[in-house]
């Protein structure tokens, strides 16, 4: 269906710049996990890694290239013909392939980064588009840095990227330098010098540090941009990129002075959001725009009497377009089983019979433990689940003294690859204890980066969800699980970290 509108392609680099936040690695099953939602969600450019940044990114791109259906996939280059040749090899059996490359052009990275000159870098420029058109017809390239690059140079450097080759280009705020007005001028300006600048695709890629990723994303498109780089949750480097699911809603909500669309489906957008959290152990703030979770909560008595009278008197947009509820409806212990069935379907989990019995089980001992039992407790009870049944270190039982009076001890029975081992052990307060006694029965060498606990609702009651970072020899993993008792939430997700951890161990050891 035609609507008049321009179509603005959204390029998704979660998998790519936002794994460089530090400690949001994600293993090869995760990603293409993502890779096959991101498909669903319709978004048209998945750029899925840095080929040659690994064996592990290639085997991760690669991958992807091979099970993606529609969407275009695409790897990073650097403008060396090495890492452009193992981009090209890594998703050559892609049914859309593409390959971005670049180079920085600002003169503070040509100087201290690429200790390179002018001359040097427009034939780099030349030479890597040219290479990557030998592997693909689609070819991307960024000048890194752009914001802050001479304007005759950019020019320069564009036109040669042109004239080699390039189908799409890309206009970074590497830095996240630059502001609304200036970037969307930039981009106008660029568009209306630049020869053939009609025979390619224009794109942004805009990164938070000022706070104005999405705005900057914005007036580049206002000004002819028709691709948008971007990331679920905003992540990336530093503070992040421009985030998908805001971009992708302002301009579906503001259709009236922005008179563009895209193809995503956003009522995806939610679970997408979720997705990305857990697989990162990197948690959604709660006022985060369009997927935080009080995005579409009302509290204060003026806001909820205007809701009851009119959902538009506060609501810019329907929860239901980005995958949320419309309603909060609150179970308890006397709730059936069907009620928790259709909750989970409304909740988008479509589960079989033994994983529903389970999940309905854990649910009624929620249930016991708690006088309500929100929306965010059942997914982070069946996300805990889902995930937890990939686990081959399980918490069997646990049991913790503590109080002032010390010392800490904690005794736990751990089911390992279907046995039971036990051990007790000391700490400097309770959750030392736990980790000390699950290393005395693991016997690892892992080091702990991250130990990070938030409740899923309020009140003293709430769930606690618990993230744990572990590092060893160079492998990082992330676990993740949530509990009404803290300590048990800490000592499941500190396993979660180590089976993980365990299972890339196995890989390093067999490649």
């Amino acid at each position: 269906m035609t609507t008049g509108k321009d179509r603005v392609l959204i390029f998704d680099t979660t998998m790519r710049d936002g794994e460089q936040s530090p400690g949001a690695s994600m293993t090869l099953r995760e990603k293409i996990d993502l890779a096959q939602l991101l498909e669903e969600m319709k978004v048209d450019i998945c750029e899925a890694g840095f080929a040659a940044a690994s064996e592990g990114d290639f085997e991760c791109v690669r991958s992807i290239a091979e099970n993606a259906k529609e969407m275009v996939i695409c790897s990073l280059a650097r403008s060396t013909l090495s890492d452009i040749d193992k981009a090209g090899e890594a998703i050559k059996k892609a049914k859309r392939p593409r390959i971005h490359t670049f180079i920085s052009t600002s003169p503070v990275h040509m100087k201290h980064k690429l200790r390179m000159g002018e001359n040097a870098v427009l034939e780099a420029i030349g030479a890597s588009v040219s290479r990557a058109r030998q592997h693909v017809d689609d070819v991307e390239w960024s000048p890194e840095d752009a914001t802050r690059t001479d304007w005759d140079f950019l020019c320069r450097a564009i036109d040669t990227a042109i004239a080699s080759g390039a189908t799409t280009i890309n206009i970074p705020d590497t830095v996240g330098y630059s502001h609304p007005a200036e970037y969307g001028a930039l981009i106008r300006r660029l568009i209306e010098t630049i020869p053939n600048s009609d025979k390619v695709v224009w794109s942004t890629h805009c990164h938070n540090d000022l706070g104005m990723a999405v705005a900057n994303s914005l007036a580049g498109v206002i000004n002819g941009a028709r691709q948008v780089e971007c990331a679920i949750n905003g992540m990336g480097e530093r503070a992040g990129n421009a985030a998908l699911e805001e971009v992708v809603m302002a301009l579906k909500v503001r259709g009236d002075s922005m008179p563009f669309e895209t193809a995503i489906d956003s009522q995806k957008l939610s679970r997408a959001s979720k997705m990305v959290s857990q697989i990162t152990g990197f948690p959604v703030q709660y006022n985060k725009a369009i997927v935080g979770k009080n995005a579409f909560a009302h509290e204060s008595g003026i806001h909820r009497d205007g809701m009851l009278k009119n959902n538009q008197t506060y609501e810019i947009m329907d929860p239901e377009d980005v995958g949320v509820p419309s309603t909060s409806l609150i179970l308890g212990k006397l709730s059936g089983r069907n009620a928790f069935r259709d909750k989970l379907q409304a909740l988008g989990y479509e589960l079989e019979q033994d994983p529903l019995n389970d999940a309905f089980r854990r649910f009624k001992a929620l249930a016991d433990k708690k006088k309500h039992v929100f929306d965010e407790d059942i997914i982070a009870l069946v996300d805990d689940q889902l995930t937890g049944a990939q686990e081959r270190i399980k918490v069997a039982s646990l049991k913790v003294m503590a109080g002032t009076a010390g010392p800490q001890t904690a005794e736990i029975e751990l089911e390992i690859d279907g046995e039971i081992h036990a051990a007790q052990s000391q700490g400097n307060g309770p959750v030392d204890a736990v980790f000390n006694a699950i290393r005395a029965i693991t016997q690892h060498e892992a080091r702990l980066q991250l130990y990070q606990v938030h409740a899923v609702t309020e009140g003293t009651d709430a769930q606690a969800t618990v993230s744990v970072r572990l590092a060893e020899d160079g492998l990082v993993s992330t676990g993740k699980a949530s509990d009404p008792d803290t300590l048990v939430a800490s000592a499941r997700a500190y396993c979660h970290a180590l089976s993980k951890l365990e299972v890339r161990k196995r890989k390093r050891i067999a490649a």
